[in-house]
């Protein structure tokens, strides 16, 4: 029997890309924190220094927390599926909300100090992220020609439904494996795109707080101009390492026997096919 037997060791490389990757992480956070401390003045929410809780806010949910639920089917490879599931939607459910803080501080920032909202390249990228993290747009029908619909049309779907279809395709023990395997690409290119929108909309708005504060000293390399910088080189290294590790076909996590198991009885009951040889 094979109950007594380790789980497989992770493919070779696998966890020294994801430690980098934490490591560029919670560097990234660190001198986001440094930044705003050191020059910015620091955080606080009732106070002119309500717009710094907009970047770093920004930088943990949209770019940290969204890489890391992104990572987690590559990081959980012998758990119980279901958990892993949990788990980066959880990740997701968290990014959203610390997101939205980070809008909500912005947008009440602005108000306060008479600032106009909506008008540069950073916040219509930003913005865009954040409404496609809640509405995504896709071509094709994901139920295809058993929802009595052309799989090419184009099909816009309501807020929230993308993770709702996520939880609902991959979640729930009910979607049949045709559908899974019909909505899953979709899901995973829309993930890894939403997540490098992100790290550009975060470019932007660095270079826009720069240009903003330190324009005539900028070229000067002065520390905070550094830092700043810096800071944006973590951000596209963060994101280079994760999608590097997202897009490697020998990482993706391996189907467990049970899971396997699993896909076929209920393939039997849904669809009236029988699993070769009859015996399990």
């Amino acid at each position: 029997g094979m109950d007594g037997a380790l789980p497989p060791a992770s493919p070779t490389g696998l966890s020294a890309y994801v430690a980098v990757s934490q490591l560029l992480g919670l560097t990234l956070l660190a001198t986001t924190g440094a930044w705003l401390g050191r020059y910015r003045g620091g955080v606080a929410w009732h106070s002119p220094l309500q717009f710094n809780v907009h970047p770093l806010c920004m930088v943990l949910g949209m770019v940290f927390l969204q890489g890391d639920a992104l990572l987690v089917y590559r990081v959980f490879r012998h758990e119980a599926k279901r958990s892993t599931k949990v788990l980066h939607a959880v990740l997701h459910g968290l990014a959203l909300v610390i997101a939205l803080v980070g809008i909500v501080a912005v947008f009440e920032s602005h108000r306060t100090k008479g600032i106009p909202d909506m008008y540069s390249l950073h916040s219509w990228c930003g913005m865009a992220a954040f409404v496609l993290y809640l509405l995504q747009v896709r071509a094709g029908d994901p139920l295809g020609p058993r929802g009595g619909r052309n799989p090419a049309a184009p099909c816009n779907i309501p807020a929230l439904l993308q993770w709702l279809l996520g939880c609902g395709f991959f979640l729930l023990p009910g979607a049949s494996s045709s559908l899974r395997g019909r909505y899953k690409p979709q899901h995973v290119f829309f993930g890894i795109a939403l997540f490098a929108l992100s790290i550009a909309a975060c470019l932007l708005g660095i270079t826009e707080m720069l240009l903003f504060n330190i324009k005539d000293s900028y070229r000067h390399f002065v520390p905070e101009g550094v830092l700043a910088n810096t800071l944006g080189v973590l951000l596209l290294a963060f994101g280079l390492v994760v999608g590097y590790v997202l897009t490697r076909d020998d990482w993706k996590r391996p189907p467990l026997a049970e899971e396997l198991a699993l896909s076929m009885d209920f393939k039997t009951l849904t669809e009236g096919e029988s699993p070769d040889g009859g015996s399990q």
